[in-house]
């Protein structure tokens, strides 16, 4: 009988991309085809995990807005106790993992147990979800930069950044601030006219794809089409005027105030 080889531990961290199956990276796909088992986060598409092997354990360690299958700590020692077990172990982050993935924290833990760990970067949903619906981050005599941030820090409290780039002209990109986003608006509108464009958008890249476009002034009247119970990306800034939605939303406020 011919005798199975004891697989050698190790793991490789790979992002899964902005949320379409077909976003991720040939390398991601190959190293995904290569793993022993997958632990997979909340915005990893059931499409691309549909596509792997069927004999791969598949395991979800999804955190979406407050409903957390695992707490951080638990999917550490998850990661390190199914690579002695399995072998080869991919964590499959959406986006990509150094962009809020918490990748630094994984890496630290596992490599304190001698488990060397690799990296396949993702398209970032924060540049990728923007650009799906036609709004570029910079923009010649518009916008010079763009600003990654997450809407608050982890007491509950605003990220300086938000006044920061609120304070600037940079086109600003808000993640995981969906649940706050009128607290948001309200906070840039301080530094910020009230006609400047925004946008939400829920679903990145897939076919349920939704995107609100508005002004900070008007936002508030087009809450009902945005599910707080979902993540989602805002982008605030003048480049979101080159969305077609926004001529029709302005058009509709100058009918509105001339009547």
């Amino acid at each position: 009988m011919k005798m199975e080889l004891e697989k050698t531990a190790k793991v490789s961290l790979v992002g899964a991309g902005p949320g379409a199956k077909d976003l991720i990276t040939v390398r991601g796909l190959k190293v995904l085809n290569e793993a022993d088992v997958i632990l997979y986060d909340a915005l990893v598409s059931d499409e691309l995990l549909s596509e792997l092997r069927t004999d791969m354990p598949k395991i979800y360690t999804g955190k979406r807005c407050g409903k957390h299958s695992h707490t951080q700590d638990e999917i550490n020692e998850l990661i390190v106790k199914y690579a002695f077990e399995f072998g080869h172990v991919v964590r499959l982050k959406g986006g990509d993992p150094f962009v809020f993935g918490r990748a630094n924290e994984e890496i630290e833990y596992v490599e304190a147990f001698g488990i060397p760990v690799s990296i396949v970067p993702g398209i970032s949903s924060s540049i990728a979800v923007p650009s799906s619906q036609g709004i570029p981050m910079t923009k010649r005599g518009v916008s010079s930069s763009f600003w990654v941030m997450t809407a608050t820090k982890k007491d509950g409290t605003f990220s300086q950044d938000l006044q920061y780039a609120a304070k600037s002209s940079t086109t600003m990109v808000i993640l995981m601030g969906i649940r706050k986003l009128i607290e948001i608006v309200d906070e840039v509108s301080k530094y910020r006219g009230r006609m400047t464009p925004i946008a939400v958008i829920q679903n990145g890249t897939t076919e349920n794809e939704s995107c609100v476009v508005a002004s900070l002034d008007s936002i508030q009247h087009h809450t009902s089409n945005i599910d707080t119970t979902m993540h989602g990306i805002i982008v605030i800034g003048d480049v979101v005027a080159d969305h077609p939605s926004f001529f029709e939303e302005e058009v509709q406020r100058i009918l509105h105030d001339a009547i």
